[in-house]
């Protein structure tokens, strides 16, 4: 299969925040290059004897994305421009000039596989669904997952972190919760909450195709269909998905999702919560962090807790009782 591949020059300090840009609009996929030095936990994974000399960092990193033939790469483009834009405005994007090639790969799709291997968060074993179980695993908890064409491996930092919260609220509980996980993507967070005890999980996402890898993510975790409920639309301003979703019926609202989403979402998440319900949510970068915290304190309810792993934060908060 032929595939256009597109390379976007921009800076290492926006690196992270553009590729999950790009994978929010439906992009997968991509490739990082940039001279960073490598940490010594890099070091300890990377098994040479002679780790290669690697240039002075230059501050820029090159984001490699591929697009099918039969894509529509002007719209694709006219989208990550315009974000890229938008983006400009809090974050120095670089250059932001992108070079087309032709490239091809009979099974480039699948290619990403090799680099998604189990690995644990807490007690909770997450393994993709290729992968063989390993003995010493046989009687762990364990989630089985394949992102397919969505975002979501629970590798990210980003999701890390929200299911490290989703344990402490959920195994917290009096009673199992109802979850509501807004951008569900892969399904990963829903799957973890009604495995952790959740009654039931409703999701919604902007991209059709998170549907059918939710769906397929809850079949091979051997979960009831009828405990989720999922929907296509934008929480932020469509009455009508707000009204399927429901007024405070929730215990839990979880979203990792980017910053800049979070922010006008903010406003309609008290409605959505119970009198008690909290808030978790993640997909925030550290110079983000305080105008996040500032939009959910103005739509009046209390941050309790901020995490950090790495680059990225998780903000808990709760909706008060009257």
């Amino acid at each position: 299969m032929k595939w256009n591949k597109f390379r976007l020059k921009t800076t290492t300090e926006a690196e992270d925040i553009v590729s999950s840009m790009l994978a929010d609009l439906g992009i997968e996929g991509v490739e990082i290059e940039d001279k960073i030095p490598l940490t010594e936990s890099d070091k300890e994974q990377m098994f040479v004897d002679i780790l290669p000399e690697i240039e002075p960092d230059d501050g820029v990193a090159y984001l490699s994305f591929y697009l099918e033939e039969e894509a529509d790469t002007e719209a694709v483009l006219a989208n990550v421009k315009k974000e890229l834009e938008e983006m400009s405005a809090y974050v120095n994007v670089g250059e932001c000039t992108i070079e087309e090639s032709e490239t091809e790969d009979v099974d480039w799709v699948n290619n990403w596989k090799k680099y998604f291997s189990s690995f644990t968060i807490g007690d909770i074993l997450i393994k993709p669904t290729w992968e063989e179980v390993k003995p010493e695993d046989a009687d762990k908890f364990m989630i089985e997952i394949d992102p397919g064409i969505s975002f979501g491996t629970g590798k990210h930092e980003t999701t890390q972190l929200c299911i490290k919260q989703l344990i402490k609220y959920i195994e917290g509980a009096k009673e199992a919760p109802t979850v509501l996980d807004v951008g569900c993507g892969s399904g990963i967070l829903s799957i973890v909450a009604l495995k952790l005890g959740a009654k039931e999980v409703v999701g919604t996402d902007l991209d059709a195709d998170c549907m059918i890898s939710t769906r397929d993510n809850m079949q091979v975790n051997h979960l009831d269909e009828k405990l989720g409920t999922f929907y296509v639309g934008n929480l932020i301003d469509d009455t009508e998905l707000q009204k399927k979703v429901g007024t405070e019926k929730y215990d839990i609202v979880v979203a990792n999702i980017l910053a800049d989403v979070i922010i006008p979402m903010a406003p309609v998440i008290p409605d959505r919560l119970k009198e008690g319900g909290y808030f978790i949510t993640s997909g925030i970068i550290d110079f983000k962090e305080n105008e996040v915290k500032e939009a959910i304190e103005a739509a009046g309810l209390k941050v309790i807790e901020i995490n950090h792993q790495g680059e990225w934060v998780n903000i808990t908060a709760q909706k008060l009782t009257k």
